[in-house]
């Protein structure tokens, strides 16, 4: 299936250290979702392949760090042009692996692609930026300004956007001249290891790039403390997260945090109602309702919520769920079993909490096998409802009514998290208002969920701890120098 060096007994390598394929002592078992058949057997590592990937990582470090910033991005240039060269390989794996349907696949592998393009423009824009001048208030000294990377990182990435993630991390942190151990999830491995492949093939020097697979346990956690590993970037759970910021702490290391979300949809009585109800179905289902910035909450003006929910109830039940690889399929299947049980259980909660079922919450028929559930939508649920208040990771809508603008803003900024919010309105000042008055760090108005590698990506209160996308990015793994003499 992969581009790897496969054993005869068919276990794949899950060690790319040090510009060599391995394979580690521990054994991972990947499904495919859609089916619950086995797709691969992955050898992973361990704590000691921690170490070896830092030690490897910390050799190539200093030549690389020192490098030019061009040299750095024609490397990224080659890494998206081979991303691209295996485009329908890898929409195709994604779908494997994750159960995503075809065309959001397709969308993943373009958007890995625009990523490493885009901090290659960056990092070759680095060496002009390089030793700027810094003004001061005495004429007795003259400043200058270096930006140099952070040192040998460790990236910990998820399992609802495979590849994504990693590129939204990975390629920053080349581009800056840092070197980089990448622990991908257990759970859909294997789009990051064809990305270590066409690494492999991309040029880059032995030991900047290095992937080690394996569980939370046995490689997260060695990976967060090593006091070898200068910064750690991670994207998951809260839980997790928590976790992760503790071991970094041992050895006061920086960290960036992406996590939950908890994310409302406002749709004011002006609204294009068929425009809402489309913007509602993608910020609840699109990857079955797996993703950080799902709008999962949607508010909704007293003066039209008969109409849409009627409107919405009924496009909800035209979701076509079933095989990803089938035409005309809109929603795939969830991404494992203890996923599935997971949002199983959380429907079941909001049930008992009073909170009434309008659609969904079950199977779909005919789909016996596969991790499959109908799009979920609820009403009347209470506020103080799991179901409201907590990430559910999976296709489900809650719908709520508001009275007024600055109800509808209360409700949406009545939570833990702030990463996104979306808002449907044809009054271009009342979405200026509304926008700026949520604690989001993305605003949608009028507009699907729509990323841009160029525009920044992180949220308010719990959501997360610094930005990713954009110059941000690219600041997150470098440290700032100040060279200041007298004159």
């Amino acid at each position: 299936m992969l581009s790897t060096a496969t054993p005869q007994d068919g276990v794949l390598a899950g060690l790319y250290i040090d510009g060599h394929w391995q394979r580690g002592d521990a054994t991972l078992q990947v499904i495919n979702p859609a089916t619950e058949e086995a797709l691969a057997t992955v050898a992973g590592g361990d704590a000691a392949a921690v170490e070896q990937a830092v030690a490897a990582a910390s050799a190539a470090f200093p030549a690389w760090g020192r490098g030019s910033g061009a040299e750095r991005g024609a490397c990224l240039r080659r890494i998206a042009a081979g991303v691209e060269a295996r485009r329908e390989r890898l929409i195709e794996l994604q779908s494997r692996n994750n159960g995503k349907p075809l065309s959001e696949s397709a969308i993943d592998v373009d958007d890995v692609i625009a990523t490493f393009n885009y901090y290659a423009e960056l990092a070759e824009a680095l060496d002009a930026q390089q030793d700027s001048a810094v003004a001061l208030p005495s004429a007795d000294f003259a400043a200058r300004l270096r930006r140099e990377p952070c040192g040998v990182v460790g990236l910990i990435v998820p399992w609802n956007f495979p590849m994504v993630t990693t590129a939204w991390k990975l390629a920053p942190a080349l581009a800056a001249g840092c070197c980089v151990v990448l622990k991908p999830s257990e759970v859909t491995p294997l789009a990051e290891l064809e990305l270590a492949d066409i690494i492999a093939a991309s040029g880059l020097p032995s030991g900047v790039f290095n992937l080690v697979c394996g569980t939370g346990l046995a490689v997260g956690a060695p990976l967060a403390g090593h006091p070898g590993v200068a910064k750690l970037s991670f994207t998951g759970s809260n839980a997790v997260g928590v976790q992760v910021m503790q071991r970094a702490a041992e050895t006061v290391k920086g960290v960036s945090l992406e996590l939950g979300g908890k994310s409302s949809l406002l749709v004011f009585e002006d609204a294009d109602l068929d425009l809402a109800v489309e913007l509602a179905c993608g910020g609840g289902f699109f990857n079955a309702g797996q993703m950080c910035s799902a709008t999962s909450r949607v508010l909704v003006a007293e003066e039209l919520a008969e109409d849409f929910l009627a409107r919405l109830k009924a496009r909800v039940e035209a979701i076509r769920v079933g095989d990803p690889f089938e035409a005309g399929v809109e929603m795939g299947s969830l991404v494992n079993q203890a996923q599935y049980q997971r949002v199983c259980r959380h429907i079941a909660q909001g049930l008992q909490d009073g909170a009434r079922l309008l659609s969904g919450g079950e199977r779909p028929a005919g789909l016996p096998r596969g991790y499959f559930l109908r799009p979920t939508l609820f009403t009347e649920v209470p506020l103080d409802s799991a179901l409201w208040r907590e990430e559910i990771f999976g296709p489900v809508l809650c719908v709520r009514r508001f009275a007024s603008e600055e109800e509808a803003i209360a409700l949406a900024n009545d939570s833990e998290f702030g990463l996104v919010a979306s808002l449907v309105s044809r009054d271009a000042a009342r979405a200026e208002r509304v926008a700026n008055a949520l604690q989001a760090g993305t605003v949608w108005v009028n507009a699907p969920q729509v990323i841009f590698p160029q525009a920044a990506w992180g949220g308010y209160k719990r959501s997360s701890i610094g930005r990713e996308l954009g110059p941000w990015g690219l600041s997150a793994f470098q440290e700032l120098k100040h060279v200041i003499r007298a004159l």
